[in-house]
C-alpha cells in the first residue's frame, strides 16, 4: 500500500486556481503509461507499468500511485491539478471500469475512488479512446475538426466518437463500442462473452489469431512465423510482412478488409468527416492502410465516398490516449475529488 503521507497534499479545489500540472494515465490491455503533462500538452516525463503484471486490480492501483509519486519526486514537483486516466470500458459518470475484456480483473472496479484515496487530488476517468479522442482534437490531426471518429487498435478495438466538436458518451457512459459490433456471426470468441465482435479481427490479438489460423490451413506456404508460432506478437508479424513473408501479408490484408467493414459501418452511423487510427496496430501504417482503404472502396455507402479522410494519429510516441486523459483535467468534472 502506498503511504498516505507522501502522497499529494492540500491542492486548490477552484479548477482555475490550480497549478497547471497534471498526469495522464493511459491504461491497456498490455501496458499503462503514466505521464507528466502541461496544459500545453508538453509531456515532460513518462514511465510504462506491464498492465498483466499486478494480480489484483488494488495492486494494480498500488502501483500506479507510487509511479505518479516517482514522477512528482523525479520533478520536485509537489502540487497536481489532477489525474486524468484513460480505460478500457472506463465510466467516466462513475469512475469505474466495468467489465473490461482485454484486462484481467474482472467485475466493476472503482479506480478513480481507489486513487483519489492513495494521491489526494482530484481523479478524472473515462473510457480510453475517448481519451484518446480527446488528446487527437486538442493536441493532434483532429485539430479543428467537429465530427469524427477515434479508432485505437491495441490489445483490443476502442472508438472514441466526436459529433459536433463534444465526445458522445450515452446516456449510461458506454457509447462507442465499435470493436463489440459483430461481423462474423458465429465468429470468434470475444472476451465479451460474444462471438465474431470486430476487435477479434482488427487487433494485435486478433492480427495473432489470423496469423495462426493461416498457419494451421494446409495450403498454407512456408512462413517464418511457424516457428515463433507460440510467441506471435505485432511486431514480429509486422517485420515479417515488411520482409515480403506471404502468411504476414494474407494476415494484413484480411485485417485490413475486416477494419474496413467496421468503419463503414461507423461512417453510416455518424457521417465522420475523418476517422483517426492510433495504437500499437496503427504503427504499421503502410501495411495496414492500403488493404483497408482498398476494401473500404467496395463496403462504404456511396453517400460517403470521396468524403470521408482516413489517417493515423501522428502524435509523438502514439500519446493521444495519455494527452488525452491528461486533457480531461480540464475538460470534464472529476470522477472523484
Amino acid at each position: 500500500m502506498v503511504n498516505r503521507q507522501s502522497a499529494i497534499l492540500d491542492l486548490p479545489h477552484d479548477r482555475e486556481s490550480r497549478p497547471g500540472m497534471v498526469v495522464g494515465i493511459d491504461i491497456g490491455g498490455t501496458n499503462t503509461d503514466i505521464g507528466l503533462v502541461t496544459r500545453g500538452g508538453d509531456c515532460l516525463a513518462r514511465k510504462r507499468l506491464a498492465t498483466r503484471d499486478y494480480p489484483t486490480a488494488e495492486a494494480f492501483a498500488d502501483g500506479l500511485a507510487r509511479t505518479i509519486l516517482e514522477l512528482l519526486a523525479d520533478r520536485e514537483i509537489r502540487t497536481l491539478a489532477g489525474v486524468g486516466v484513460g480505460a478500457p470500458n472506463g465510466n467516466a459518470f462513475r469512475g469505474t471500469i466495468e467489465h473490461a475484456p482485454n484486462l484481467k480483473w474482472k467485475g466493476v472496479i472503482p479506480l478513480a475512488k481507489w486513487l483519489h484515496r492513495r494521491v489526494l487530488c482530484p481523479i478524472h476517468l473515462d473510457n480510453d479512446a475517448n481519451a484518446a479522442a480527446m488528446g487527437e482534437m486538442l493536441y493532434g490531426g483532429a485539430r479543428g475538426l467537429r465530427d469524427f471518429v477515434m479508432v485505437t487498435l491495441g490489445t483490443g478495438l476502442g472508438s472514441g466518437v466526436v459529433i459536433d466538436g463534444k465526445l458522445v458518451r450515452g446516456h449510461d457512459g458506454f457509447a462507442g463500442e465499435l470493436g463489440h459490433t459483430v461481423v462474423m456471426p458465429g465468429g470468434r470468441p470475444c472476451g465479451c462473452g460474444r462471438r465474431g465482435c470486430l476487435e477479434t479481427y482488427v487487433s494485435v490479438t486478433g492480427l495473432i489469431a489470423t496469423v495462426i489460423d493461416l498457419l494451421d490451413q494446409t495450403w498454407a506456404q512456408p512462413s517464418r512465423l511457424e516457428k515463433s508460432r507460440d510467441s506471435l506478437n505485432g511486431k514480429l508479424i509486422a517485420a515479417a510482412a515488411e520482409a515480403g513473408d506471404p502468411i504476414a501479408e494474407l494476415a494484413f490484408r484480411r485485417t485490413g478488409h475486416m477494419l474496413a467493414l467496421g468503419l463503414a459501418n461507423a461512417a453510416a452511423i455518424t457521417n465522420p468527416e475523418a476517422i483517426v487510427l492510433a495504437g500499437g496496430l496503427a504503427k504499421a501504417e503502410a501495411l495496414l492502410l492500403e488493404p483497408t482503404r482498398a476494401a473500404l472502396a467496395d463496403c462504404l455507402h456511396n453517400l460517403y465516398r470521396g468524403k470521408l479522410r482516413i489517417s493515423v494519429s501522428k502524435l509523438q510516441a502514439d500519446n493521444a490516449g495519455l494527452l488525452g486523459a491528461a486533457a480531461s483535467v480540464w475538460t470534464t468534472a472529476p470522477a472523484v475529488w
